[in-house]
């Protein structure tokens, strides 16, 4: 019907009898049966549904509820429903065992986690003893094969003799001119353990004390007052010394009564033996009293000796005592450069008295050569050299006559002209100084020819010494013609080509050895009386006393905190360093060549090796002692044990490398008041291998903090005290440092533990350097004609940084010691430079550049606070410094490298099964 009804709507409400109404109706029907039915549905439905879910559920059959919650069973009562039931029942009882054993395999994990970190510490703790016990298995298999070596007993020390007070007197020779060691000097008294010990008599209880020059008197006394040779009992003394001169001339005694105060000494014992007399000369007229004096089996050191006077090996040539009271000005001597200089030698003298020259006595010069040899050369000296001049081929000044008064002299010597330094000024533009030895053959050394010499050396100026038969002071230990020339008078024509055909290099080296010989043994009353006790000591083969060392006073401090806690504080970079070194610090072995030195290599000490050798007696870089190496085969070589088999080595890591088995090194760091930045820097030295021990120089007044904790390291660290705010400090040899090698570091100086290594490897192949890290190099300043010191990049380097640098203690002695106190003054005044002055006196030494090891160029610390080189005033005071350390000096010593050392391996492409040395990067 609907679908009739739906067709007849669309035919235009016409059909079945074309009755519009019906379909109206039928229309209105349908809607309203359809509002009907959805009012029906939205209304009611919801309403009906709404009481069956609030009634149904209150019904008091609990069997009857249909959407309230059931119990388990309840819904198991449909079969699928049950199955899952079941599964779900038995997960959560598996769950609950499976979370049961979780807990449980959990606490054990955490039991076996701290099992294994217990057996992690078991395992160290096993490697580290086995590790010591190897050590000790090696150095007892050393200590043995030196023992093999040396297949000797140990020596006691002799017994040391002391001769009675009154000695039995043997026999004198047949003349005083004939005394020598053996005849005339008792051995008894110096036995070789003595240590040499000197009894000096006071002059003023003598009544020739008051004829004394004061100044020589003076300077003499606290020269005495002052040496480690000296002492006050007299019954021990090995050599007894007595002043008698200069004599001032209006007092003087006679010679008779000279003769007797010297023989009623208390210790002369009839006849002087172990005694020396000495007569200084402070002027160019002293005069020989002493020729006309009987002094029986006494030394005798001046400088003034006639042939029949002078015993050779017995008495003592000596150089004047110029400066008696004075220490030497080195600003005012002149530069040891340009090599040459205005005058090619020059020559002022005026002899007053003469002998019989060749020219008078009409001799031909086959008749001197055949033997008949005139008595004088003079006046044919005095024709060439004015012919010299005459030609004018090169600049020289040579005078004859003095302009004024000339000085007394001994007959047949040539008289000095004009005050000193009127003479200074010619010799400063002398390149060559000619010193005309005087006429009278038995006149060996007069002091005019001393002064002349003294004179010569101060100023630079190379002494010509014409003629050979002179004995120039301290010729039996000194190699003059290292730093002189010394020609026959009969070659005076050959002089001039002799000083033409020298080259520059040896100039400079004659020039540079002379102006040694004069500060180390001309310069100072102190320089002079050292020398001649060195002289007699070294004749009778006893061994110099050690040189002193600085007492380290140590501050208490209190030590526990652990160190090495942060892994950047002890970074190895990509070094494997190997098993850290477990054995206890041990000290460097000591100088083994004290009793054999002075009988084997006298030249070589005082000529040789650097220093003044009066002090410090020997050079500490000898080789490797037989006794550390092992032979092989039957052959006459040795090799060093330790070293591997030759080529193939140990692992870089496993040895230590150089020719010395066993070695270690102490660090000495300066600070002052940076006690946090001192803590970090101490703290990355932990587990460093091969160090000895750490020497802090505290330079502050103030002392460091109650409540300060110092790291443990593992190896003693030492906190010096010091008199005095002093960079100089730095470079004392305090007597805690027991290494050879020693390891100056800032205490704001950041280096990995490879790169301390490898610098300390580098080190023990060249032990007479410096190596150090950061390099700097000098320059000349053409606009305002100085030098200049450079920071920048550079290919080239001159000084290496003493702020993290390794040197010998050897240098330590000299710096301290030996230097001139000048350049340590300044060092105190601008508190700079230290590190330029050390440079300065190894490149001196050595004539040798420092090494530099690794690419660094600066080290300091990250965040640290700025140290005194950040001051605007810092690179300007070491300008300063470098201009007068090169006056001191005398020329420029610093020497330019442009190499660096890495190892054998370095950027070496290898197999891996044929790598050998660690290939430093």
């Amino acid at each position: 019907e609907l679908m009739t009804g739906y067709t007849m709507l669309r035919n235009g409400g016409v059909g079945n009898g074309g009755q519009p109404w019906v379909l109206r109706w039928s229309s209105r029907i349908r809607l309203t049966w359809l509002s009907f039915t959805l009012f029906i549905i939205l209304v009611f439905f919801p309403l009906i549904a709404h009481y069956y879910l609030t009634t149904i559920d209150d019904a008091d059959d609990a069997g009857k509820r249909i959407f309230g919650p059931r119990t388990g069973n309840e819904l198991c009562e449909v079969k699928h429903v049950q199955d899952l039931c079941r599964i779900r029942e038995s997960v959560s009882e598996e769950l609950l065992q499976l979370e049961a054993k979780r807990q449980e395999l959990n606490s054990e994990i955490a039991k076996l986690n701290l099992k294994i970190e217990a057996c992690k510490k078991s395992i160290e703790n096993a490697k580290q003893d086995l590790l010591q016990l190897k050590n000790v298995i090696s150095q007892t298999e050393h200590s043995y094969k030196e023992l093999m070596a040396q297949n000797q007993p140990k020596l006691s020390l002799p017994i040391r003799l002391l001769p009675d007070k009154d000695d039995a007197t043997f026999p004198l020779p047949k003349s005083n001119r004939n005394c020598r060691l053996h005849n005339c000097f008792d051995y008894s008294r110096c036995p070789l353990t003595s240590g040499f010990p000197v009894y000096v008599y006071n002059s003023d209880d003598y009544p020739f004390g008051s004829s004394l020059d004061p100044l020589i008197k003076q300077a003499f006394e606290a020269t005495v007052r002052t040496n480690v040779y000296v002492t006050e009992n007299a019954n021990i003394a090995c050599v007894y010394i007595i002043l008698v001169g200069e004599m001032q001339e209006p007092v003087m005694p006679k010679p008779t009564e000279l003769e007797q105060q010297l023989h009623s000494l208390p210790y002369w014992r009839t006849d002087g033996h172990n005694h020396l007399i000495i007569n200084l000369s402070r002027k160019s007229e002293t005069q020989n009293f002493i020729y006309n004096i009987s002094t029986g089996r006494a030394m005798i050191a001046q400088s003034t000796f006639y042939d029949v006077q002078y015993r050779p090996g017995f008495d003592i040539v000596v150089s004047p005592l110029v400066h008696a009271m004075s220490e030497p000005n080195f600003l005012e001597i002149p530069p040891q450069v340009p090599v040459k200089r205005k005058y090619l030698f020059s020559f002022q003298g005026e002899k007053i008295e003469s002998l019989k020259s060749s020219l008078q006595e009409v001799r031909s010069f086959e008749e001197e050569i055949e033997g008949n040899a005139p008595a004088d050369y003079d006046d044919r000296i005095i024709t060439t050299l004015k012919a010299v001049q005459d030609s004018k081929l090169d600049f020289v000044l040579v005078e004859f006559t003095c302009k004024n008064q000339p000085k007394a002299s001994l007959p047949t010597e040539w008289a000095l002209c004009g005050e000193r330094d009127d003479r200074l000024e010619l010799l400063k533009l002398s390149t060559f100084a000619l010193i005309i030895t005087p006429g009278d053959t038995h006149l060996v050394i007069s002091a005019g020819c001393a002064m002349r010499l003294f004179e010569a050396l101060e100023v630079g100026a190379i002494p010509v010494v014409l003629g050979e038969q002179v004995q120039l002071p301290y010729n039996d230990v000194i190699r003059w013609n290292e730093a002189a020339l010394i020609i026959p008078k009969p070659r005076i024509t050959e002089v001039h080509f002799l000083l033409r055909s020298i080259s520059d290099n040896d100039l400079l080296a004659m020039r540079r050895q002379g102006r040694f010989l004069w500060e180390t043994y001309f310069s100072t009353s102190d320089n002079v009386f050292s020398t001649v006790l060195a002289i007699i000591r070294t004749r009778i083969q006893i061994p110099a006393a050690p040189i002193r060392e600085e007492t380290a006073v140590e501050i208490p401090h209190r030590s526990g905190k652990a160190a090495g806690t942060d892994p950047n504080m002890a970074d190895n970079g990509d070094l494997d360093l190997g098993p850290v070194e477990t054995e206890p610090p041990y000290a460097s072995p000591k100088y083994l060549r004290n009793f054999t030195l002075t009988a084997m290599d006298i030249y070589r000490n005082w000529n040789s090796a650097p220093g003044p050798f009066h002090l410090f007696p020997y050079t500490p870089f000898d080789p490797v002692l037989p006794s550390e190496a092992k032979f092989l085969g039957s052959g006459t070589g040795f090799r060093p044990i330790g070293g591997g088999a030759g080529g193939s080595g140990k692992e870089f890591q496993a040895a230590l490398g150089g020719n010395v088995p066993r070695e270690q090194f102490t660090v000495v760091m300066l600070t002052y008041e940076r006690e946090e930045v001192l803590m970090n820097s101490l703290e990355r030295l932990n587990g460093l291998p091969y160090l000895n021990k750490v020497v802090v120089v505290w330079n502050s007044p103030k002392l460091p903090s109650e409540d300060l904790l110092w790291p443990d390291i593992g190896v003693p660290i030492m906190v010096v005290r010091t008199e005095k705010n002093s960079l100089n400090n730095r470079f004392l040899p305090w007597d805690e440092i027991e290494t050879e090698a020693i390891l100056s570091i800032d205490d704001d100086a950041h280096l990995r533990h490879d790169e301390i290594m490898f610098g300390f490897r580098v080190w023990r192949e060249a032990r007479d350097r410096i190596v150090g890290f950061p390099g700097r190099y000098h320059a000349w300043d053409i606009p305002h004609q100085s030098w200049l010191y450079n920071s920048n990049y550079s290919c080239e380097l001159s000084m290496v940084l003493t702020g993290a640098a390794f040197f010998h203690k050897y240098y330590a002695y000299l710096y301290s010691y030996v230097m001139p106190q000048a350049i340590r003054d300044m060092v105190d005044e601008y508190i700079n430079c230290e590190d330029i002055a050390m440079n300065f006196l190894v490149s001196h030494l050595t004539r040798k550049p420092p090494i530099k090891v690794t690419s660094r160029w600066t080290f300091r610390c990250p965040g640290c606070p700025q140290a005194l080189s950040h001051d605007d005033s810092h690179f300007h005071e070491r300008h300063k410094c470098i201009n007068f350390f090169v006056k001191v000096y005398g020329y420029m010593p610093l020497l330019y490298t442009q190499f660096r050392v890495d190892s054998v391996l370095f950027k070496t492409r290898l197999p891996h099964d044929k790598t050998k040395c660690f290939k430093f990067i």
